[in-house]
Parts: C-alpha cells; structure tokens; sequence
C-alpha cells in the first residue's frame, strides 16, 4: 500500500524534504499540486527525514500538497516504438506523440559485469577521415569530444548520428539551446536518420534537474536493445552543463563542496554513466561519445580533468577540425590493424609529416627562409587540412586512405614518405608511379 504525506517540511531551489518512514533511496514519488501531478525521485535519507528532487521543478509546490510514494525507482519504457521519438529530460513526449507507459524499466542501474564483457575489436564507420582514418571509434569505447562554446561538436554529433554504421542511435542533449534541438530534430528528419534514433532532450529553459536525468535515460535505453542484439551508439551533449547541474542541486542541498564547488561524487557520478559501455558476449553493444566542454578552454577544470581519468582516449576539437594532436582513440589498434593493410602505416606517416608541416608554418610566420623541404610539407599540409581534416569531407575509409596516398604523391617522392616498398608499389596512385 502507498503511503500518502500531506505535509511537505521544506522547498528550497527544486528540492523539498518530507517527514516519512520506510522509504527507500531513488525511489519514485508523486506529488498532487492544485497545477497537477508533478514526478520526484528520493535523493537522501536521514533518519526519517526524506529528501526529495523534483524533476519538473517547483514552482506551483506547497508545504500542503500530498506527497505519494510508489516503492518503485524511476523507470522508462522500452518497446521498438521509442525509434523515432523525441522526449523531455524526465521521458514525457516532446514531439506531441503518445506517452508510452509499457516495459517499463529502471534507470540509473548498475555497470554490466566486467565477466560479461568482451574485448573491444570492431570498428564503428562514421564516414569521417579525422575518426575512421587516424582515430577510429570502435564498439564499445566510450570517449569524450573536448571542446570550448562555439565550435560545431553539434554539428559533428549530427553528421555521426546520420552517418554510424550502427543499428540504433540515442540522442541525449541537455542544456541545449532551442536552436540547437530543432537543428538535431530537422537534420535527423530530413536525412530519414531520426527513423533509428531516439532522443532525450533537456533544453536550457528547461528545469535544471531534468538535466541529470538524460544520461540515466539514454543509456537505461541503450543497454536493454545492447541486450537484444542491437548495436548503440549513445551521443551525449554536454556533459558539463550535466556536471553543472549536479553542482547546483547539491548547493541546494548544502553538501560541502569541492574543486571549484563541485560535489566530491563528481568522478563517481560521470565513471558510473560512461562505464555503461559494453560489448556483450553474444548480444549487442553500447558505445558512448559525449561532448564535454572547458570553460575558457582550461583541460584542468574538473569536468574534463575527471573525464579524462575515465574515457579511452578523447577528441580535440578546435578550430572546428578535429586535432591531430591531442586527439587519441586508445582502442584503435585493436582494429586497424585488421581494415586494410595500409591503415597503420598511412596514419602514421601523415602525422608525422602534418608535425614537420607546422614546425615550418613556424618558421614562415617568423620569417625564417623557406627551403625546398619546407615548401612541400607548407603544401601538403594545405592539401591535408582541405581534403582530410575538413569535418565536411564524407567519404568512406578505404576513399580516405586512397586520399591519403594521393597527397603524398602530389607532394614528396616516394623515398621522402618513409613508407614501405612494398605498400608503395601496391598503393602509390598508378599514374605517378616513376
């Protein structure tokens, strides 16, 4: 039987705290306001005293109104019908469809066991040179996109959302601007990708606290069709407004900060959703990559500084390309190994060469003479950027590497790449072979 309080202690900021027995922690609540019903979850327990988060916020709350409590977590519900829909940060419909309330799930359940894991080693194609070529993303990795305000990592989202070879993508934004939403909602609709994609969407004038909630949903999601056969792929943007929001409840709740007044579960609550990616033993997987901004772009603010303790690697983006250095998908050798023959070897030596092409842009902007070394690597880095680095290049990753054989043919002699003989005489464009 559910019990029913009718006198609520306290409301401060979207918390409020309840006089209760026999409750239990993250268990789901409801609370009749003369606006409706509004959703909580139980987020501590002292004694008798219970608090509460509100997801919707709130605003319309009395100390008056009942407080019902459903013995149960928040749960959302998964059913094939979800491909296709958009929902709020707490799993109401945004896109005026039906509410679906069967198979319902928990969210925010633990890790998969470690012992029903196997090791990562196919490649997720994103028709993107930067990723496919010189930082493949490969299933069940979970990696970071560190970025600043105003570079295109929704843009870059948006394109391996339509672009991943994988069976099912989940969209979780939080914090994002309107503006922002309707680009996903438009491009996936028009590019008929939002056919496999399912969004949790929390927009900036959304209630903060549905904010926290979007990665629990996305990834309760993910892991129930990894659990089917299917393979995930779960795009989160952005972590940091997620963090943030993690900093203003717990001020509300007058926790003792820590690192720039962020909780001290700060690493905890970020390992807890990313250690959701997994490849499992005869069944699908979830992969995870998740923006996550640097204010005034410092990589030791302490969302990102976490993160990278936790991930596989990261993205740099910059500039909007994606960085060559810096930029490091730790997995990728267990797959490039096995794409084609020339992966490693071309990747490699274009970077090295793209490193010498920026010690002689150095030189040139200080003057310095230009030798003619110099002015091959000044113009194959030009080709590089344009036809590689340039995040609207779409071509497959066999193209690329053909692209990439192809620069260097236009711009050094075959002994200057320091490729092996045996790769050049089987890949050198034909036409130029001398």
């Amino acid at each position: 039987m559910q019990k029913v309080y009718t006198k609520i202690e306290s409301i401060v900021g979207s918390v409020i705290t309840v006089k209760a027995s026999g409750v239990q922690n993250n268990t789901l609540a409801l609370i009749n306001t003369r606006f409706g019903t509004s959703y909580a979850s139980v987020i501590k327990l002292d004694r008798d005293i219970v608090t509460l988060q509100v997801f919707s916020g709130t605003s319309g709350v009395s100390t008056g109104d009942e407080v019902r409590f459903t013995g149960v977590p928040m749960r959302v519900s998964y059913t094939p019908d979800l491909l296709g829909r958009i929902f709020t940060g707490s799993g109401t419909p945004r896109d005026n469809g039906p509410e679906l309330k069967e198979n319902l799930i928990p969210i925010g359940g633990p890790s998969v066991n470690p012992a029903k894991r196997i090791v990562a080693k196919r490649m997720i194609r994103t028709g993107i040179p930067m990723i496919d070529v010189f930082n493949t993303l490969v299933v069940s990795q979970k990696l970071p996109i560190f970025s600043v305000s105003g570079e295109p990592y929704n843009q870059l989202l948006a394109r391996i959302a339509m672009q991943a070879e994988v069976d099912v993508i989940v969209l979780g934004g939080m914090g994002l601007k309107y503006d922002d939403y309707l680009y996903f909602k438009n491009t996936l609709e028009e590019s008929g990708a939002l056919s496999k994609t399912i969004m949790f969407v929390h927009t900036s004038s959304d209630p903060t606290v549905e904010c926290t909630l979007v990665p629990d949903l996305s990834l309760a999601v993910a892991e129930r069709f990894a659990l089917d056969g299917k393979d995930v792929l779960v795009l989160l943007t952005d972590m940091t407004n997620f963090a943030d929001s993690l900093k203003e409840v717990a001020i509300t709740m007058e926790q003792v900060p820590s690192n720039r007044g962020y909780p001290g579960d700060l690493y905890s609550s970020l390992a807890s959703r990313y250690e959701k990616a997994v490849d499992f033993e005869g069944s699908g997987s979830v992969t995870i990559l998740a923006v996550t901004t640097m204010p005034a772009d410092d990589v030791t603010h302490p969302v990102p500084d976490n993160t990278g303790y936790i991930t596989e690697g990261q993205f740099y983006l910059k500039n909007g390309h994606i960085e060559p250095f810096g930029s490091l998908s730790r997995l990728k050798q267990n797959v490039n190994s096995s794409t084609r023959d020339d992966h490693r070897a071309i990747m490699d030596a274009m970077i090295k060469l793209y490193s010498q092409y920026k010690e002689s842009l150095e030189k040139k902007s200080m003057g310095f003479s230009m030798s003619e070394w110099d002015n091959k690597l000044l113009k194959y880095g030009k080709l590089f950027e344009e036809r590689l680095m340039d995040l609207s290049v779409n071509i497959p990753l066999e193209e690329a590497l053909d692209t990439g054989w192809e620069i260097l043919s236009e711009c050094f002699e075959k002994n200057e790449t320091a490729l092996k003989t045996d790769l050049i005489n089987k890949y050198w464009p034909k036409e130029l072979k001398k």
